[in-house]
């Protein structure tokens, strides 16, 4: 497939596929009466949430995205199609994603899953479980992106940046990461290293993730992983319009909102949360107490457009602030 080309105007999508474009016109309503046109019921209070955040997002993309931007197939790959429900999710990771993916693959899997936990968390990750918009062709593709009831979820982005830190180079089991990443870090970052650290890049600090992070070479070289990768980035929020923006920080309450929305809250519940020790902002602080003001400005100008498209301040404990 070629690349394909997103022109957004208020309200309107222009998709261009090998050669031809079409116009994908006003994202559906009919489908979203309750979220769009005042509904009644219980969840009126949730709706009206969540149509505020996506004017926030429809005015922030107006003011400091350009109108014009080239996606490619590959861009596509973190959206999952639920084809039966008509739901189009792209993941992020450290948002909830595992789980988002158990709930999909009950959603999706005719009868074979029913409960979301009991899904191995390596399983929901695994290719070819749940299919991805970037698989399908270019007129199933202009389809679903114009009738599908399409959402993401975000969380505040130095938060889900420790998270990801925490998750990845702090856990002993996850070798893969310290070796890929760790070992590249530490030869980078770190002053006179260990024999032991450049060979099995265990032990690399926040202050030296968040050093590599902002390293220009680090994007010249390659794309950022997808667990730091900016949402922007992953989701092209301001290309895509999503009719649910999500946040982890009332996750249960926007996933009820979702299944509801899809009618399938009676399908399946999304998993209530189990870990007892969450990243938050406080736990967030700590590992920025020893980021210099320096490093900490860089780094939020690195997030900056997460921090504004999704309606974030800037964390009280930033010392450049």
């Amino acid at each position: 497939m070629s690349n394909v080309i997103i022109r957004t105007s208020r309200g309107q999508l222009w998709l261009s596929l090998g050669g031809w474009a079409v116009a994908l016109g006003k994202t559906r309503r009919s489908p979203l009466q309750a979220l769009y046109n005042g509904d009644q019921s219980d969840m009126s209070a949730v709706y009206t949430s969540l149509r505020g955040r996506r004017e926030l997002l429809e005015e922030a993309c107006l003011s400091h995205t350009r109108k014009r931007r080239v996606l490619t197939p590959e861009d596509l790959r973190h959206l999952i199609v639920d084809d039966k429900h008509g739901l189009l999710y792209c993941y992020v990771p450290k948002v909830a994603c595992t789980n988002w993916k158990r709930v999909l693959m009950v959603l999706t899997g005719d009868g074979r899953y029913s409960e979301p936990l009991a899904i191995p968390a390596n399983e929901a990750h695994v290719a070819g479980n749940l299919r991805t918009l970037s698989e399908y062709s270019p007129t199933e593709i202009n389809r679903r992106l114009r009738s599908y009831l399409k959402f993401v979820f975000v969380r505040e982005p130095f938060e889900r940046l420790v998270s990801a830190y925490r998750n990845k180079f702090t856990r002993s089991y996850n070798t893969a990461f310290h070796k890929r990443y760790g070992t590249k870090i530490i030869r980078r970052h770190r002053p006179e290293p260990r024999e032991e650290a450049l060979e099995r890049g265990h032990d690399v600090s926040f202050e030296e993730f968040v050093h590599y992070l902002v390293d220009p070479r680090t994007q010249r070289e390659e794309p950022f992983n997808e667990h730091w990768e900016r949402v922007h980035s992953l989701c092209h929020p301001c290309l895509i319009h999503y009719d649910v923006v999500g946040k982890y920080e009332t996750l249960e309450r926007d996933s009820r909102s979702v299944l509801q929305l899809a009618g399938a809250e009676g399908e399946v519940r999304f998993p209530a949360t189990g870990k007892s020790v969450r990243t938050n902002g406080d736990m967030a602080a700590q590992f920025f107490r020893n980021v210099s003001p320096f490093y900490q400005n860089k780094l939020y100008n690195l997030y900056r457009m997460d921090f504004l498209l999704f309606n974030y301040t800037n964390p009280e404990y930033l010392k450049f602030r």
